[in-house]
Order: C-alpha cells, then structure tokens, then sequence
C-alpha cells in the first residue's frame, strides 16, 4: 500500500504531467506545498472570486486549472523581493506570513476594530520565555510584570495573560482603556449572553410597527435581479482584467440605472432615508432608521445597573454601530463622504446598498463576542491585568494600578520592562477613529494629550514634540521599573527619531529587530513595509 506521501506526490506529478483542472481542496494542498505555506481552500476561493484565477467546472464544483494556479504563486517571491526593496538585514522570520487570518485575529483581539494595532504573534514572540536563534534570550519570564505605555486596544494584555504573564496598560483615550479592559476580565458569559438576548428581543419589538424589513427585503431583492445581470461574478471582474470594461465608466452608468428603483422603494415603504439635522457624527454617518435603533438600544442601556456588564455591551454595540455608519465597504475603514442611497461597491465588483437597521450586525457580533470570550477562558492563567486611563507621561503608575485592584505584593516586585507599539508620529487620530464610541456613550476626550496625532502632521515641529513625548513617557516608566529593566519598542522610525529619543530617555539602543510588515490579503500584495522592533536598556 502506497503511503500517504506516496500517493500526495503521485498526484501532483499528474497534476504537472498533465496541467489537469482540479478542486480547491487540491489547489490549496499543492500551493501549500509549493510555497512552503498554509494556504487554505477559501484563500483559493478568493483568487476565483476576484478575477486572478479563471474559475472551470459547472453547478457550483469550482475548479482551477494547476498550471494557472502555478503561474499566479511563481510571479512573486515575497522574501526575496522584499529584502531586495527593504534591505538584507530584513527578519523575515519576524513576517509571520504563514499565520493565517483567523490566527492574527484569534479569540479576542478581533472583539473591536482598532487601527495601529499589531498582530498578538508579535507581542507573543517578545513575551515569550523561549528564546531562538532571532530571539537568542528571553526578555520576561512567567510571573514578571510588562508595561504597555500605549496600550490601545489591549494586544499585549491579552498575550501577557496567555503566557503567564501579569500587565499593566496605561492609554490616554477612555474608549480604549474599556476595550483593552472588557478583553482581559474574566466574565461571566451566560450573564452577558441572556443580557444580549433581553436586548435582541425588545429591539426586535421596537422594529416590528416599522417598514423597514420590508424594504429591506424588496430592495435586496431587486438588487441582486440587477446585479446577476449587469455584473455577473466572475464574468465581470475577468472583463475587467482584461480591459474589456472600463469599469468606473460602466459601474456610474449603472449606479444612475438603478437609482430610480431605490427610490421608489423607499417611497413605497414610507422610508425615511435622511436624519433631519447634520451637526454631529452620529447625524451625518447614520441612516435615519440606524439612528432611530441606536437611540433605542442607548436607552435600555441605561436601564442596566451592573457597570461592567455595561461596558461589555457597549463594545458590542459599538462595534455594531461602526459597521452600520452611512459609508461605502471599501471606506469603512476611513471614512470619506456620507451614503445614502445604493452605490457601485469596487470591494465586491457590484452595486450594494447603506445599512438600514443594526439588528444582523448586533446579533452577529453579540455571538461571535461570546464565542471569542469563551474561547479566551480557556486560554486563561490566572494572572492580573489592567489598563489604566491616563497620560503615560505623568500619570502614577503603581498607585493608580493599586487603586485599579492591580495586587500590591505584585507592584512591590517591580515592572520587569515594556512591549509597546508607540503611535508612529502623524498617523493616526486615536480618539476620532472612535468618534461614534465618544458621542454615543458621551464619553470625554483627550485628543490634545496624545502623543503624535495625525492632525499635528509631520513636519520638524511636529517630530521634535514626538521625540520629546515618547523620551517623557519612558522617564515616568523607569519610575516603577526594575535596574535591569528591558524595553522593546515597535516602531516604523523613518524619520530616525529613536536614537534620539533613546538619548533623551537615559537609555541605549542595544538591538533592532528589522522585520517586514506584509498585506496578507491575497488581492494586494504590494504595500510592504518595514518596522523595527527597538531594544532599550539603561544607559
């Protein structure tokens, strides 16, 4: 009897002898083996649904031809090219490019979306006890204390906790304290889950004298006639690679064609599309009946006395609210001009519509909340974390950590050292990314004390307050940290400002860690980019 390795290279050598048509389950197996990675069927599938492979077979058995599949795998070398574009000194181990999607999101690090954050495998490499060749040493050992300075929404905590680890956060935006802390506490689940469910149920009540399931129904109904004819998948999307299509052309002629549809559903239906005032964020960036849903669910809210199981909720329905703001799909992530009526989607080479009520996205992040937490439970080492809300320039570690119920004999020990991603200087707004979060929760503001936001820019001045602002952070830090303390910095220093910050800080770089920063959606492989992982000790 052939082995199974036997039979696995007898296929493949037929599959090359002959360039056969085959199913996903083979073409992931193959490219799997070809490229040295765990390329599943549903990454496949995505190839065939953007246009990059031509999809063969009938009724649905999805079929790809090898030699095709070979051609698309062979036409990059992602280590080679990258070290060519961001230098030999590259840690390409550090990529983590055979860690699927599921794995960089794992249980709770996707509960809220968050820009800026970095992948746990990262945090998990330095928190880790175990050294390597890269490593070469271990930074912390079990029952050590890590400080995250610039905790966001919680990555380091939740690793830390994984690997037996005690932490301490600390971050200047409310909203992102209650998230980092919603992820480490321990809840009780089927509490949460019956409070999702009393909430499910009276807004199923609250929707149902409305029409707007109706409308809903027609209008998805009528779009999906529309699109099965002028953007058949994945007809449309290969005319396009060929240049048969203009497709912007083609998808704004279409977008006015079925416009009059949308309307006069919505006039049927007695919809009123358009809140009446446009003064605030949740005015302009949500559909009339979205607002109307979210007021409802804001008000039972505050008829919840227990605190925490509040905070829980809110996260879900934050979440929720994100994914139901008047945007196109492929803006979600940073929003550009309200939508209000149906729009050609670039993401899924189609027309597609605003959303018109939260209930699917509630109840679908209610249960995946769930299913993350219960995942996390079991993952659990009994170690104590927190994050703090405040200035990690001036704020009293230790005792704020004591007041937050961080043990004393823990802080009597000493923080061992820091993992921390700082803000990189003009990126990123952290407390506008949340806007909705802040207005809806009536949550305050600190946008004047971050570190480096976007709306300061980039110029000198501007690096020169980073510089100053992180060096001040690092110095409060020392405060409460050990002699030999380790601090590992993640940053995308283009400006080469940690030199100077080192210096500023009474610290010395001793290491860089140089590693690439991939896109790992198969629809875009170009936007690479190098980050260094800076170790700092005492100077």
């Amino acid at each position: 009897m052939q082995s199974t390795m036997t039979k696995e290279t007898s296929q493949q050598s037929l599959f090359e002898e002959k360039g056969s048509l085959i199913d996903l389950r083979q073409a992931a197996a193959w490219a799997s083996r070809h490229t040295r990675r765990n390329i599943s069927s549903s990454n496949i599938s995505y190839l065939l649904q953007y246009g990059k492979l031509k999809k063969h077979g009938k009724r649905g058995n999805a079929l790809v031809d090898r030699k095709e599949l070979q051609s698309y795998y062979d036409s990059f070398n992602e280590e080679k090219e990258w070290k060519e574009t961001l230098g030999d000194d590259l840690n390409w181990h550090l990529s983590f490019a055979e860690c699927q999607e599921k794995e960089r999101t794992k249980h709770v690090h996707r509960l809220h979306p968050y820009k800026g954050k970095f992948i746990p495998q990262l945090a998990e490499y330095f928190l880790d006890q175990r050294t390597d060749e890269f490593k070469r040493e271990a930074f912390f050992h079990q029952g050590d204390i890590v400080l995250e300075p610039f905790c966001g929404s919680g990555t380091t905590l939740v690793q830390a906790n994984e690997l037996g680890l005690h932490a301490i956060g600390v971050d200047v935006s409310l909203f992102n304290s209650m998230i980092a802390n919603v992820k480490v506490q321990d809840h009780d689940l089927d509490r949460v889950a019956e409070a999702a469910r009393e909430l499910t149920i009276k807004l199923e009540a609250f929707q149902s004298d409305k029409n707007n399931e109706t409308f809903v129904e027609r209008l998805s109904s009528a779009l999906a006639e529309f699109n099965a004819k002028h953007f058949p998948s994945p007809e449309y999307r290969r005319k396009i690679n060929q240049g048969l299509i203009e497709e912007m052309e083609y998808a704004k002629e279409k977008e006015k064609e079925f416009l009059p549809v949308y309307l006069a559903l919505a006039e049927q239906c007695k919809i009123r599309i358009r809140q009446d005032k446009n003064g605030s964020f949740l005015n302009k960036w949500f559909l009339s009946p979205v607002r109307e849903e979210i007021d409802f669910m804001l008000q039972e809210f505050e008829r919840l006395a227990d605190q925490d199981l509040r905070k829980m909720l809110a996260v879900i329905l934050s979440r929720t609210a994100r994914s139901c703001r008047a945007t196109t799909h492929a803006d979600l992530g940073t929003l550009k001009e309200p939508v209000a009526a149906t729009y050609y989607c670039k993401k899924h080479g189609k027309l597609c519509r605003p959303v018109f009520s939260i209930a699917g996205w509630w109840k679908r992040y209610a249960m995946d909340t769930l299913n993350r937490l219960d995942e996390f439970k079991k993952l659990r080492t009994g170690t104590f974390q927190v994050c703090l809300q405040g200035d990690s320039r001036t704020i009293d570690i230790v005792e704020a950590a004591q007041k937050a119920g961080f043990p004393e004999t823990l802080t009597r020990q000493k923080i061992k050292g820091i993992f921390s991603s700082p803000p990189y200087v003009g990126l990123i707004d952290y407390h506008e990314q949340h806007a909705y979060a802040y207005e809806m929760f009536g949550l305050t503001r600190a946008d004047e004390l971050e570190v480096g936001p976007l709306y300061k820019g980039q110029g000198k001045t501007a690096r020169d307050s980073y510089a100053a602002g992180i060096a001040e952070v690092l110095r409060n830090c020392k405060r409460c940290m050990r002699e030999d303390y380790d601090v590992l910095l993640v940053a995308n220093d283009k400006y080469d400002l940690y030199p100077k910050i080192a210096q500023l800080a009474g610290m010395e770089i001793v290491n860089r860690f140089k590693r690439p920063v991939l896109n790992r959606v198969e629809k875009d492989r170009t936007n690479a980019y190098a980050e260094t992982i800076f170790h700092l000790k005492e100077k």
